[in-house]
């Protein structure tokens, strides 16, 4: 049996095992919010013991040996694969369907949002769009970068042949596809309307599809916990002889830094997500102020975790930009012991600036200049990695091609997103601008910005290393042309509509803002299709483009000193690490590997062609 026919007998049998225990318990109706707590978690059971755990981990449990299935080929991608090379493109092809579903989701937004005045959407039905849009793109930008290219290029980067623990490895991917399937099928049963954040006292009285959001959610927090595990450990023992932390490239230290966060945090919205479902089923009141608890606390319990998460979405993200900028460039990167510092900085400072969200939420005024102060530090280090990417394509020997294009846009995007974050990390101007468009477009160029186009770079840049061929350059120019522009034509009017009063989540809006708005959603259109053109060159050229040379940039990482795509184990032995990552203008090797000298081209030089 197909692992995944499998897995879902095994999760259609949970579920109703779940809906029994909780009806003959007395707990509820078949159609109850305890029954389908049961049923998601035992059904949570029964996928992951159908996927792969009932042949791997339960068999050794039960004293017998595993029997892991033997799936060649594309099946494979099909399949609980503890290659990690596998397991990114799972999670790569995954997160660019929930891309693609996030993007239709804000284009019917955009339609309703083009007049003023119902189009095609009520009030109630645009905020569930927009809710479901919201918890979409946040999942895109937590795990797209970290989950895809942090597990196929960090082994072979620090020259390892594997995950530390590849069997948790596949786990932390299977449990998405739940994650995904929760979110879909809430509007069946209601939906939710709290949007991503879920404050109460919306999230703990609004439809069942609510409790199928709450369980989704701690679903991917356990995910994502596992991941950044994975990573930390990997890095910390794994690497190669000679692979000293200060030889590490640039976008493991973007892995590792987000992954502490990934760790460490995230237990923290789960928490807050499981009070919530308590008062909405068990009768607590930690939220309901009538009850003697607080609605205030789930927002510090929240944002304790969901600042740091915009570091989780975007410090891989900063690693992989600088990664490509660098080798796009062919200098070494400039200031690579401070962007280190800097990115280690930012993991500390993330953990306490979370309450400048909260300014107009009736928190203590003193609590206002502290954490003005500490937001306002945070520009430091970030801008140090702003100035990182400056200096190393500063009389670079650049080479215009596709990934550096998306470096281009990323760099700008960047500067964007922290120049508009000062004016909401300030209380005065905070106040006037919070909750509205102005707070959507700083987002979208912090998150869309600073992630997507450097998850965009990244697919660019190690497309043929992961595929073996290469797509077409020409419609991926155009395509970086094309959404760059249309980025800006969409989200640069926002910032004018919210300094004139225009509010986010909210369908209407008053008439002499309807002009703007129809020039955003006629923007948006415009980009979405974009995407159109980049899913159908990268399907094209996996299925049909030319084969690529093991190392077609010329880059010094070691991941391109290994055939494209990689082998199994990665490497015919163990290789040695001589040199810092970028060697371009030095004679040195980065490392050698263990079956003889390099072939593929290693070295590139201030003065070399390209």
């Amino acid at each position: 049996m197909w692992p995944l026919v499998r897995a879902m007998v095994g999760a259609l049998v949970g579920y109703l095992i779940g809906i029994t225990v909780t009806v003959l318990a007395g707990l509820g109706g078949v159609n109850s919010e305890v029954a389908l707590v049961f049923g998601y978690t035992l059904g949570l059971v029964g996928w992951l013991y159908g996927i792969g755990l009932g042949r791997t981990w339960v068999r050794e449990w039960r004293g017998l040996p595993a029997r892991p299935d033997a799936i060649e080929g594309w099946r494979r991608y099909l399949s609980f694969s503890t290659d990690h090379k596998v397991i990114g493109v799972q999670y790569l092809t995954t997160f660019i369907a929930v891309l693609v579903l996030g993007g239709i989701s804000a284009l019917l937004m955009r339609i309703e949002l083009s007049q003023a005045g119902e189009t095609i959407m009520n009030a109630e039905r645009f905020n569930m769009v927009m809710s479901m849009h919201g918890i979409l793109m946040v999942a895109v930008a937590v795990a797209a970068v970290l989950g895809s290219f942090g597990n196929f290029m960090v082994p072979i980067m620090i020259g390892a042949d594997d995950m530390a623990f590849p069997r948790l490895n596949a786990i932390s991917y299977w449990l998405n596809v739940p994650v995904a399937l929760g979110l879909i099928l809430a509007p069946t049963v209601g939906s939710f309307d709290s949007g991503w954040t879920a404050y109460p006292p919306f999230s703990t009285v609004n439809n069942h599809g609510q409790t199928l959001f709450i369980v989704s959610v701690i679903t991917f927090g356990l995910s994502s916990i596992f991941g950044g595990l994975n990573i930390l450990v990997t890095v910390a023992t794994m690497r190669a002889p000679g692979m000293t932390w200060g030889r590490l490239p640039i976008f493991v230290w973007g892995a590792v830094s987000a992954s502490i966060l990934s760790l460490t945090v995230t237990q923290f919205f789960a928490g807050a997500l499981v009070l919530v479902e308590m008062d909405r089923i068990a009768g607590t009141t930690f939220f309901n102020a009538a009850g003697g608890g607080d609605p205030l606390l789930y927002q510090h319990l929240f944002w304790f975790y969901s600042h740091p998460a915009v570091y989780i979405m975007v410090l891989p993200s900063f690693g992989l930009s600088l990664e490509v900028i660098t080798h796009m460039s062919r200098k070494p990167l400039f200031a690579y012991k401070a962007s280190v510092v800097a990115m280690l900085s930012i993991v500390g400072l993330s953990l306490i600036v979370w309450a400048h969200h909260m300014f107009t939420s009736g928190m203590a005024n003193y609590f206002h200049a502290p954490f003005m102060f500490l937001t306002e530090s945070i520009s430091i280090p970030t801008g140090i990695i702003f100035l990182s990417a400056l200096g190393t394509m500063w009389r670079g020997r650049l080479r215009l091609e596709p990934p550096l294009l998306f470096g281009f846009i990323w760099v700008f995007q960047f500067l964007m997103g922290g120049v508009t974050g000062i004016f909401l990390a300030d209380v005065a101007t905070d106040i006037n601008l919070q909750d509205t468009y102005f707070v959507v477009a700083h987002f979208h160029y912090t998150i869309m910005g600073g992630v997507v186009f450097g998850f965009l770079a990244g697919t660019h840049f190690w497309f043929p290393k992961i595929s073996g061929r290469m797509y077409n350059k020409r419609l991926a120019n155009i395509f970086a042309v094309w959404i760059g522009l249309a980025f800006q034509t969409t989200f640069i009017p926002m910032f004018w509509l919210g300094t004139n009063g225009m509010n986010r989540r909210i369908a209407d809006y008053p008439e002499e803002l309807e002009n703007v708005n129809l020039f955003v959603s006629i923007s948006a259109a415009v980009l979405g299709l974009g995407f159109v053109l980049f899913i159908g060159n990268m399907v094209h050229g996996a299925i049909k483009g030319p084969k690529t040379v093991a190392n077609p940039w010329s880059a010094t990482t070691l991941e391109w000193q290994v055939a494209s795509p990689p082998p199994e184990h990665n490497f015919h032995g163990v290789p040695t690490v001589l040199a810092t990552p970028y060697t371009y203008g030095s004679t040195m090797r980065h490392a050698q590997l263990a079956d003889g000298p390099i072939t593929a081209p290693l070295v590139g030089t201030a003065h070399e062609g390209d």
